[in-house]
């Protein structure tokens, strides 16, 4: 398990990485990801981490694949469904659903979910 605060930096890092999918971050979405990331506790970390990767203009694969390491590291959550909500609201956020972000949160969806499952299965942790 990670630190908390480095947990919030993936968050943020992630939203970062949906963000910028489309190659530009609209004012749209910077405007859900502050009022989205007010509604939590871990939101003001998040917030602060989205923008470091953001002021560095970090690369997209970079961002992500940093966030998707820190989040196997940690484990399961139910916070991570909190985060995959808010990471489709962002891809929304301009011109509806745009299809570059989805793919990257579809692809962080079932990386996740993959990384967890054989995890359990590899543990003898999984039923037949």
């Amino acid at each position: 398990m990670v630190s908390q605060a480095r947990l919030h930096d993936a968050f943020g890092e992630i939203i970062y990485a949906v963000a910028i999918a489309d190659g530009l971050i609209q004012e749209e979405e910077i405007k859900v990801i502050d009022e989205k990331l007010a509604q939590f506790d871990w939101g003001e970390d998040a917030k602060w981490s989205f923008n470091w990767e953001r002021k560095k203009e970090t690369k997209l694969k970079d961002a992500y694949l940093k966030a998707l390491e820190t989040l196997k590291e940690n484990g399961p959550t139910p916070v991570y469904y909190d985060l995959i909500k808010l990471l489709e609201e962002v891809a929304k956020a301009s011109d509806g659903f745009e299809r570059k972000e989805g793919k990257v949160i579809s692809i962080f969806n079932k990386s996740l979910k993959s990384h967890f499952l054989e995890f359990l299965d590899e543990n003898g942790l999984m039923n037949g």
